[in-house]
């Protein structure tokens, strides 16, 4: 679980071995990504070979613990995608977070889907200010590297963020999946919608 033996530090995890700890056989359904843009092109594809990834975020359908969930997994290797930049991602990259966060809304209010984030290190910029915090329930990883620009240096670790109410739980990644397990069973009892459930 690339967590250390002796102090229990949380190591660094590609989105395949999180999935892999999380979800029994997940389907992958990737969005076949093509750009008309040969330089752009060209970075993509050298990611994808770097990493093995189609693409930044891995996506797909699966059950956890014979629950059924969706899953949407980033890989910080492919492009340091978890680290966003709101304002240093200029207007195209504010306009997808824009999109991303009316889609959840849309899950959430709509469609009436429980939505839990698990925030890793490192999570940064416009991911943190968006989708990121906008979930039912928002879970970190101990010792996760946190940062928005409001957040004043020296203070981006989880267990102090923690400690501010910013997160509802720091969970070990050895126990994250009887976690899950025990909140999706919780929400069974009093469903958004009996037939959905979503994890992010």
């Amino acid at each position: 679980m690339n967590i250390c033996e002796q102090c229990g530090y949380h190591l660094k995890m590609s989105s395949s071995d999180r999935i892999e700890l999380s979800i029994n056989p997940v389907s992958l359904d990737p969005i076949e990504f093509h750009s008309e843009e040969e330089p752009y092109k060209d970075c993509i594809d050298s990611y994808q070979r770097k990493t093995g990834l189609t693409e930044a975020v891995q996506t797909g359908i699966g059950q956890l613990n014979s629950i059924p969930v969706a899953i949407g997994v980033m890989d910080f290797q492919f492009m340091g995608v978890c680290a966003l930049g709101g304002g240093g991602g200029g207007t195209h990259v504010r306009r997808k977070l824009a999109k991303i966060s009316f889609a959840i809304y849309d899950y959430q209010s709509n469609k009436k889907l429980f939505y839990v984030t698990i925030l890793t290190s490192p999570t940064t910029g416009g991911v943190t200010a968006s989708f990121g915090m906008l979930e039912d329930i928002v879970i970190v990883e101990p010792n996760a590297y946190l940062h928005l620009r409001v957040i004043p240096e020296g203070s981006q670790a989880a267990e102090y963020l923690f400690q501010k109410g910013l997160f509802d739980l720091i969970v070990p990644r050895n126990l994250l999946k009887s976690v899950l397990s025990e909140l999706f069973q919780l929400h069974a009892f009093f469903p958004l919608n009996q037939n959905s459930i979503t994890i992010k």
